[in-house]
């Protein structure tokens, strides 16, 4: 367990539901609900921007992306076990046509659908589904806050169907995924933990296949080279898992990302594929998330960063402040081929406040480039970064292509 010391030692920590209203990330309205936040522009953008990266890296992994409904049939989710042992956390179901829908709880049902949806062959295997959607739970208002605990979730969701003899290796590379975008992100896990069954019969499957899945989570933990906590009681119904446990500002934890093995469901939904030997063959399924929700994760980047993210998440990143009004055609001129670069970029016109206070009230962004009079005739740039550090005068082409390709590597480094 991270201690409240720990975290003043390591970083500041912000309280997220402060200040991304002051930041104007996110808000609420009593007529949408508790637990159902609406994103602003800035927020958006950094959720646009978290969207894009684990698309990209999904793909670069070997995972195909789907599109799947919101909403089932209460059917499915009594066959995935969810009606059984998930009940009491899910939406009422709606009649509808002579149907009862429910809204999702998760997304791995629908992928198991999609993955019997027709023959499988091992030569197709690892199979890889990822997909960003929504899912819902009906959360208790006592323990809504934020983005940390919502009723509507946006899920950065994969399932990997595979031989049994891969599942730890994907389980492992899973991890990888994971320590890759903690990285890029600029935030520190709290500990990861090894969630096992507890005592009570609200598990599903035998213990053989317990037995086994836990076995291979502990197996790609050891390939991983990553130290861990073995806690019981915090399983899913269907299967162990790893759990990546981060810390919010009062040094409570909670789950960002997850890998789990799970033998029930497809058990469950009578999953199989030819094996090399013709015969047929159970897959085991791999569920994992590289950056949890993303209403999560943007509010672990406000406590850790308090609005000052990395370069590549930041809602504005640069912010253009011509020195006087003569500048401003300058500037704005500027402005338009840094947005062609693919910056996002703003300028603090000259009719606001003086350049002083201008660049003061820049510093959220990672990137302030100030238009002199000098630089206007020359076509160039003076920037300043977040941390206070000056650069020399650049051309006005080279800052922006250096500023671009700083920004594309995802680094949480300003330069």
């Amino acid at each position: 367990m991270v201690t409240r010391l720990a975290l003043t030692e390591e970083t500041t920590m912000h309280d997220h539901r402060k200040l991304g209203r002051e930041l104007e990330l996110f808000g609420s309205d009593p007529l949408i609900g508790a637990g159902l936040p609406y994103w602003l522009p800035a927020g958006a953008a950094v959720r646009h921007e978290l969207e894009q990266y684990v698309h990209a890296v999904e793909g670069r992994a070997g995972y195909q992306h789907v599109h799947s409904p919101v909403l089932a049939k209460r059917e499915l989710y009594e066959l995935s076990g969810h009606w059984s042992h998930y009940r009491d956390d899910m939406f009422p179901p709606m009649p509808v046509g002579g149907e009862s829908l429910v809204l999702r709880p998760s997304l791995c049902p629908h992928h198991a659908l999609i993955y019997r949806s027709r023959g499988r062959s091992y030569r197709e295997l690892p199979l890889r589904l990822a997909e960003l959607g929504g899912m819902y739970r009906s959360e208790p208002s006592g323990v809504l806050g934020g983005l940390t605990r919502v009723r509507s979730i946006q899920l950065n969701d994969a399932h990997v169907f595979c031989a049994v003899d891969s599942a730890a290796e994907e389980a492992a590379a899973a991890l990888e995924l994971i320590r890759d975008a903690h990285r890029a992100m600029g935030i520190r896990p709290a500990r990861l933990r090894l969630s096992l069954p507890g005592a009570g019969g609200k598990y599903a499957g035998s213990s053989v296949q317990w037995d086994r899945s836990a076995a291979l989570l502990r197996e790609a933990l050891s390939a991983s080279g990553v130290s861990y906590e073995a806690e019981e009681g915090e399983a899913a119904f269907y299967g162990p898992k790893i759990d990546v446990q981060i810390a919010d500002a009062a040094g409570r934890e909670s789950t960002l990302s997850t890998v789990q093995i799970d033998f029930h469901q497809p058990s469950r939904f009578d999953l199989g594929y030819v094996g090399a030997d013709g015969g047929q063959h159970r897959p085991v399924m791999v569920h994992r998330s590289i950056i949890g929700s993303l209403e999560r994760a943007v509010a672990q980047l406000i406590e850790v960063h308090g609005g000052a993210f990395p370069p590549w998440l930041a809602p504005v990143q640069v912010v253009l402040v011509p020195v006087g009004s003569g500048q401003d055609a300058a500037a704005r001129a500027l402005a338009g081929r840094a947005l062609d670069a693919g910056l996002r970029v703003e300028v603090a016109g000259a009719e606001q406040d003086s350049v002083g206070a201008r660049i003061n009230a820049a510093r959220p962004a990672p990137y302030v480039g100030v238009v002199g009079p000098r630089e206007a005739a020359a076509d160039e740039v003076a920037l300043r970064l977040r941390d206070g550090r000056r650069l020399d005068p650049l051309p006005a082409a080279e800052a922006i292509a250096r500023l671009a390709a700083h920004v594309s590597t995802h680094s949480a480094d300003l330069w």
